[in-house]
């Protein structure tokens, strides 16, 4: 009797669908993974960014799966509509943490191939300034954008998460980022990753103390004096 009354329930079928959606997902990303990292083991750099992608992709392949079966389940299921939004919301996090994962294995692949353990690194430390700097600012442009999409769900939210999107430059125009507060900090590192005026690994004199340049971001430089500090 309890199984009839289980077999009879609205969700059935459906939890049952999600349940071989989940389970065929993560075979196939088990699978494309070990393959993926086999094959890209001679490219150092595609190899870093497949290998950067594992944990978020294998989040994203089986919500994938479990948005198509939502999508086909009957649109009088009780609570489906809530089930597709919060199944929406979960892919776009994890879509937007797997593009920041990308950003920064391309990136370490990049510095990797550049070691700056050799006698003559000056070109090593320019790649590498650039490629951190750039990479952050790509990885928050990432990160407002997601957030964007998100908010774009909510009904009452869609005009903050159109602001959002405009500010990140995907409405707007590049200009418009410099007159964001938040933005203006990106601009300005992107600026010292181009022009280069310091790089790291610079040894800087500031207020009478020497020291190396460790980080630049987009709002302040890191300075590791002589003395440790």
């Amino acid at each position: 009797m309890r199984f009839d009354t289980l077999f009879a329930h609205p969700w059935f079928h459906t939890w049952l669908a999600a349940l071989v959606a989940i389970l065929a997902a993560t075979v196939v990303h088990r699978i494309a993974q070990a393959v993926l990292s086999r094959v890209t083991r001679p490219m150092p750099l595609v190899h870093a960014m497949v290998k950067a992608v594992r944990s978020p992709a294998g989040f994203v392949l089986p919500l994938i799966a479990l948005q198509a079966v939502w999508q086909a389940a009957p649109d009088d299921l009780h609570f489906i509509g809530r089930v597709r939004h919060l199944n929406g919301l979960l892919l776009i996090a994890c879509m937007t943490w797997l593009v920041v994962r990308l950003i920064r294995g391309f990136a370490d692949g990049v510095i990797a191939a550049h070691p700056v353990d050799v006698e003559d690194n000056m070109n090593a430390r320019r790649i590498l300034t650039q490629t951190r700097v750039i990479a952050r600012s790509t990885m928050s442009v990432a990160v407002v954008i997601g957030a964007a999409m998100m908010l774009m769900t909510f009904p009452g939210a869609k005009q903050v998460g159109a602001s959002l999107l405009a500010s990140a430059g995907v409405i707007g125009i590049v200009g418009g980022l410099a007159a964001k507060p938040v933005f203006s900090n990106l601009i300005a590192g992107l600026q010292i990753a181009l022009a280069q005026p310091i790089r790291i690994d610079d040894v800087l004199i500031v207020e009478g103390e020497w020291g190396r340049v460790e980080e630049i971001t987009g709002s302040y430089v890191v300075l590791k004096i002589w003395d440790d500090r």
